[in-house]
């Protein structure tokens, strides 16, 4: 491990150059094409790059023969013992991937760089929010750490099977802990380290945690967010929880129970920390994590992922879908506790053998050029982040970005709700400076990996989220499960099963059945509205739960959002239906304005004839506010349910997950 302490503007420099900088994103200057109509087509400097050149053929090999193709990805990578059968659909929806293979996720993700060129290659940047704490780490160093890790937890009785609670800010301790438990065949859990007491200890206590992995505090907008206090308050009557470890992160005081806690630090320097840690070879169907998410009932589910299925498909698409190369700088600017921050922040990276890069800090703290100030200084090569993040960026201008050179970018990625057209090409051509491709990805916690995203060498749409990955049959059906015709809503549902498909919910597999297969059998149930157009390129509107009926007719709230921040006074927007004695229901939106705009009736009214000339007369809002924020998940999705509750009076329920920043 080494350290180093690069130069960065102070404070007063970036200070001075506020001034420079235009407060609201531009308008386009022309017209822009009709939706779907649009294709950007990738340079030549993408496609002598692409692992993929020729996505046509790759689409039609892996469509006509689905376990061929997932066969011949698997063999890329190790097994201590093969798979009997790459598929077994005897019991579906209860799908088995690599059926009597054995393997271990970390053999791929780590041990097997000890043995290779990456030995000495930089697994792991990391940099604090402040940005003069740097940490770096080899492959070598990795496996060091992580065997460090697991043989704490190895001494604290943590075996196959037994679950860890991980509740750890944007660390590397975060990797240490997640790798520590694969290598033993423990499953791990993370929570977002953000979360209320109440939220992490119902979470621990359905998971029937033994250990606790966690740290004294992060740093979140230059304060410190107390973790060991939630944690003390979450586990103060758990039945299950033996141990906590707790990782000195922000050197602010915390209460130790003398019997419970122990300072990770304190824990390296003992005899149980030290010597070899052989990695456990599980079974390809053993659980490898479960992550809770939300569910339409409000009570979270806790999806689990298996370690032969998922290591595929996250190493697969990631190489694929991102054109992972060696020389390759990685930041995907996710949380680990979230899916993308398991798939693309930890796992799929270090399976390709990358350069990962992670951020303790968050985008605007200081100054909103911290990211392309770390992009610039680090020579990030591929960079992945949110819509949300990216239009909160547009806001503050262009200025921000250009006073940086980001020429090493050579790749963009979009996660999360939809990149509405404006966004897209606002990321296109200020970050992208007209040259990185876009990869938007569509997927789920419970999907593991992509499902609906392009390759470098296919066109883009400018809004639209792509094609359905090698080997995924995607569909729009209605109520019946009948295919609607191209251009028209309905209901996305996957036609296929994949390796990185969840297994069932943990200790509810009825659930499992009714939530996303019994709806329309055979066929999986996303729960998203979308529409594919004739090129075959599918567009998300989004939840079927946040479609507006007005006067019968189906709005997206997506849909109607992109229209509203397509306009130049609008930075960020949310719709919501609300009860209309004679439509139905009504569009109610939340604005978020462009710094400098004051809210006037004048500018509802010409709020709503864009919206009409953009989307269409039906889509008018009825009502409007102009909040300072919207309320968010510190993922950065929108709570709707909230807005509407705040809109009808009512009670907002649990704000636990609301990010209070």
């Amino acid at each position: 491990m080494t350290a180093t302490t690069p130069q960065h503007p102070t404070a007063p420099e970036e200070a001075r150059r506020t001034a420079q900088a235009p407060q609201a994103p531009q308008a386009p200057q022309a017209p822009q094409a009709p939706e779907g109509t649009e294709m950007i087509h990738p340079g030549p400097q993408v496609l002598d790059k692409a692992w993929v050149a020729d996505w046509k053929e790759q689409e039609e090999r892996a469509g006509a023969d689905l376990e061929g193709y997932w066969a011949r990805r698997a063999a890329e990578l190790e097994w201590s013992e093969p798979w009997t059968a790459v598929l077994e659909d005897s019991e579906a929806p209860f799908y088995r991937w690599f059926v009597g293979g054995r393997t271990n996720i970390v053999t791929n993700a780590v041990d097997r760089h000890l043995t290779n060129a990456h030995r000495n290659k930089l697994a792991l940047i990391w940099v604090g929010e402040d940005v003069e704490q740097v940490r770096t780490f080899s492959y070598f160093d990795l496996g060091i750490e992580v065997e460090r890790m697991a043989n704490v937890l190895k001494a604290m009785g943590v075996g196959k099977g037994d679950v860890v609670t991980i509740y750890l800010p944007r660390i590397p301790e975060v990797f240490f802990a997640m790798l520590a438990c694969a290598k033993l065949g423990a499953v791990h859990s993370v929570v977002f380290a953000g979360y209320s007491s109440e939220a992490l200890g119902a979470r621990i206590d359905d998971s029937e945690s033994k250990v606790v992995i966690t740290a004294d505090g992060s740093w979140v907008n230059g304060k410190v967010f107390p973790l060991k206090r939630i944690v003390d308050e979450a586990v103060r009557f758990s039945p299950t929880v033996q141990n906590v470890i707790v990782v000195r992160n922000t050197g602010s005081e915390v209460v130790m129970d003398p019997i419970r806690d122990h300072w990770y630090h304190e824990l390296c320097k003992l005899p149980i920390a030290k010597g070899r840690c052989e990695t456990v070879q599980v079974d390809a169907e053993d659980p490898l994590f479960i992550l809770y998410t939300s569910g339409s009932t409000g009570r979270p589910k806790a999806i689990l992922h298996s370690h032969g299925g998922y290591m595929v498909g996250t190493y697969v698409t990631l190489h694929d879908c991102f054109d992972i190369h060696d020389e390759d700088r990685w930041w995907c600017t996710s949380d680990p506790g979230w899916i993308t921050g398991h798939s693309y922040l930890v796992y799929g990276p270090l399976l390709n053998g990358a350069t990962v890069f992670m951020y303790e800090g968050n985008p605007t703290f200081p100054y909103p050029d911290r990211w392309w100030n770390l992009i610039e200084r680090y020579g990030i090569t591929s960079f992945y982040t949110a819509p949300t993040a990216i239009r909160t960026l547009m806001r503050f201008g262009e200025a921000w970005v250009r006073r940086h050179d980001l020429s090493s970018l050579r790749l963009l990625g979009s996660v999360g709700e939809p990149l509405n057209p404006e966004a897209w090409r606002w990321f296109h051509h200020v970050v992208g400076a007209d040259r990185c491709p876009i990869i938007d990805t569509w997927w789920q916690t419970e999907t593991g990996m992509f499902q609906i995203t392009t390759v470098p060498s296919m066109p883009q749409k400018p809004g639209a989220a792509g094609r359905p990955v090698f080997g995924q049959e995607a569909a729009v059906v209605d109520e019946e499960g009948r295919e609607v015709p191209d251009g028209v809503e309905g209901h996305l549902v996957l036609k296929r099963p994949w390796p990185a498909m969840m297994r069932t919910l943990y200790r509810d597999p009825q659930r499992y059945v009714d939530t996303y297969w019994s709806r329309y059998p055979g066929m999986y149930l996303t729960g998203d509205s979308a529409k594919r157009d004739a090129d075959g390129w599918f567009w998300i509107i989004g939840r079927t739960d946040d479609v507006i009926k007005v006067s019968g007719h189906r709005l997206g709230t997506a849909e109607i959002e992109s229209a509203l921040v397509s306009h130049p006074a609008v930075a960020e927007a949310a719709a919501i239906g609300l009860p209309h004695e004679v439509k139905g229901h009504a569009v109610h939106v939340a604005v978020i304005l462009a710094t400098g705009v004051e809210p006037s009736r004048q500018l509802e009214a010409e709020l709503r004839q864009h919206v009409a000339a953009t989307l269409s007369p039906i889509a008018k809002p009825e009502s409007f506010d102009f909040p300072e924020s919207l309320p968010k998940t510190r993922s950065g999705k929108i709570l709707r349910r909230v807005l509407r509750a705040r809109a009808l009076g009512q009670d907002e329920g649990d704000l636990s997950t609301l990010d209070g920043d």
